[in-house]
């Protein structure tokens, strides 16, 4: 028969056993997969860019350069715009839910499809953008912006669902 101690000896045995498979399965995971964090273009100058199609949610873009950039299809749900210059660049069916876009620059932008429900775009300047089929649902923006859209907004977003018209609460 085992004694108790011997019992104890046994299980701090067994124990430490587990300890060190565990250290060692936590030291693979943390190699063979890289830590999560937002991508970091601030003040960049991106001037035609290409990211279309890809999935950047809450990368920083604040005051970038971005002009004539393809960001079509493209998941940018949370990110950061503030002051990014957008002019002439093409958003086509992008997410763009939860974005700050305060006092960006989206002149000319094809906003055709996007997403931007819940953004904040106070300040920013929607002037000659394609807003067809956009879902500008809970975005926050100057009324002067907001007749603008409005005299131009036309079509239902194919993602939400939504009326452009209905999303502005134009009329």
């Amino acid at each position: 028969m085992i004694l108790s101690h011997q019992k104890v000896a046994i299980v701090l045995s067994w124990m430490r056993g587990c300890v060190w498979l565990l250290v060692m399965a936590i030291a693979l995971f943390s190699f063979f997969c890289p830590p999560a964090f937002a991508l970091d273009y601030n003040r960049e100058s991106l001037i035609k860019a290409d990211f279309s199609g890809q999935v950047l949610t809450d990368a920083e873009f604040t005051k970038a350069n971005m002009r004539g950039s393809n960001l079509s299809h493209t998941d940018l749900r949370g990110v950061q715009m503030f002051g990014t210059n957008l002019e002439g660049a093409n958003l086509e069916g992008a997410n763009l839910s939860f974005a700050t876009l305060d006092s960006a620059r989206m002149v000319d932008t094809n906003l055709k499809d996007a997403v931007l429900e819940g953004a904040f775009a106070a300040s920013t300047k929607f002037n000659r953008a394609n807003i067809e089929g956009a879902d500008f649902t809970d975005v926050l923006m100057r009324k002067d912006m907001h007749d603008i859209l409005c005299e131009v907004a036309t079509g239902t977003n194919p993602t939400t669902g939504r009326e452009t018209r209905e999303t502005l609460e134009c009329d």
